[in-house]
């Protein structure tokens, strides 16, 4: 599943999955690695206009999906470890011997949020030793705490030229990964939407059609809270996206509303003032 994150941001955009299942004319087993190459070749070319950078684990961090990227003009900043780099890290080992490795380190926070931080970065390195190989930029850092004890380590590749001044940056956005477990998973799981119900396999495509409906309406929800401002604010006052859902089932099943506008402007009215004036003595906003 995809979607839409970024740093700082609270909220992320539910994109079209891909489902893994048994692929015509294939007689391997589907995986997570096959279907991201099918969901770049079918949405790479228009979300590529949009600036957007594709992130994930190092699962991805490989020769055929980077090169699937690229062929549809896509940035990418992908995890990156050394156990199943070994090639990649042997190269950076060399480079630094000879002194091509940059680094630079940095701080964050106070008192026990103090953090300091060692960024290392490389441009232009081998990502294995296949003659196929691609060419890509490494970049790892490494937080420490007030006592110097080591707390995190990151590294990622990414086809962005890497500078001192964006390292931090560069690192920030690939730890974005984790808002699609957090802010998506998480939420369509325990949030009102019941994800991990059993929807049924049907003959073929059941349950795919009904989880499909279900991120739909994540999506809906999400573009609603950020484009109108009586939902952010009624979303606001209740945090809880299945407190919010509980609200609405209760009151549309007992007092009619001409439209979604009344409705969200008698959530507002109750929740600010307390109980106000029946709903059809509202104004109606088309």
């Amino acid at each position: 599943m995809a979607a839409v994150v970024r740093p700082g941001g609270g909220q992320v955009l539910a994109l079209e999955p891909e489902y893994l299942s048994p692929q015509d004319g294939h007689e391997k087993q589907d995986c997570e690695s096959a279907a991201a190459k099918r969901w770049i070749a079918r949405v790479g070319s228009p979300l590529s206009r949009l600036g957007l950078t594709l992130l994930g684990d190092d699962l991805y961090a490989n020769v055929p999906t980077i090169q699937q990227a690229e062929a549809h003009e896509l940035d990418y900043i992908f995890v990156a470890k050394e156990s199943s780099h070994k090639h990649l890290y042997q190269e950076i080992r060399s480079l630094a011997k000879l002194g091509e490795l940059k680094s630079f380190t940095g701080t964050q926070g106070r008192g026990k949020a103090f953090r300091r931080m060692r960024y290392r970065f490389l441009n232009g390195v081998s990502l294995s030793g296949e003659a196929s190989t691609v060419q890509v930029n490494w970049v790892e850092r490494v937080s420490f705490d007030a006592q110097g004890k080591r707390t995190s380590r990151k590294a990622f590749v990414t086809n962005h030229e890497i500078t001192q001044a964006n390292a931090g940056a560069l690192v920030a956005a690939g730890g974005c990964r984790w808002k699609i477990e957090n802010e998506d998973f998480n939420t369509l799981k325990t949030k009102g939407y019941h994800f991990e119900h059993n929807f049924g396999h049907g003959r073929q495509y059941l349950s795919q059609t009904l989880l499909s409906l279900n991120i739909l309406a994540f999506l809906f929800h999400t573009v609603l809270e950020l484009l109108d401002e009586r939902c952010a604010t009624v979303r606001q006052m209740l945090p809880r996206r299945d407190t919010f859902f509980q609200h609405l089932s209760a009151l549309a099943q007992y007092l009619p509303f001409a439209a979604m506008s009344s409705l969200l402007e008698f959530m507002l009215r109750g929740l600010r003032d307390g109980p106000g004036p029946h709903p059809q003595s509202l104004p109606i906003r088309l």
